[in-house]
């Protein structure tokens, strides 16, 4: 009877003993993270819009109208803020409120052409950031990258029994 090979080692890169928070791969990550909100939030600043005001826009731009739920649930706020938000938006003319035509009692939130002209500016910007970030890297370093994070998201996912 053949045997079976032996399952690989799992292995620990880090110990509870000697733990160095500076070479945490979740503390390097939360680190550049944080440094490109920084930086996108400076370019947004030239289209005058926050760092909570462009996600909402973009979202609306990618994915069409919604109600102000909907819209709170994609960026993670809660309905109050989503509430402010909406109405920031709407008083800088770049979203408006509509009736939806099936149920008048729902309110769908839409793009004005202003705020259509200002989310197309969003990808650019992102590119940009994130082509600054990546300056120096080769092609395949940007693709072993973007694999190496998936699949720490599918590790993570895969422990947490939680959708990526």
């Amino acid at each position: 009877m053949a045997s079976r090979p032996a399952a690989p080692r799992r292995r620990a890169f880090y110990a509870g003993h000697n733990y160095v928070a500076g070479d945490s791969v979740g503390y390097l990550l939360h680190q550049v993270v944080t440094s490109m909100r920084r930086h996108i939030e400076q370019a947004m600043a030239a289209h005058e819009l926050t760092a909570a005001q462009w996600l909402p826009l973009w979202k609306l731009a990618r994915d069409g109208a919604c109600t102000a739920q909907q819209l709170a649930r994609e960026v993670d706020i809660d309905a109050g803020a989503a509430t402010r938000l909406v109405d920031r938006l709407v008083a800088k003319g770049l979203v408006e409120r509509q009736r939806a035509p099936g149920d008048r009692r729902v309110v769908m939130l839409q793009l004005t052409p202003a705020g259509q002209a200002v989310a197309a500016q969003v990808p650019r910007v992102l590119a940009e950031v994130n082509n600054t970030y990546l300056r120096g890297f080769s092609h395949d370093e940007w693709q072993q990258l973007k694999a190496l994070l998936r699949r720490m998201l599918e590790q993570g996912a895969a422990r947490t029994g939680a959708d990526r």
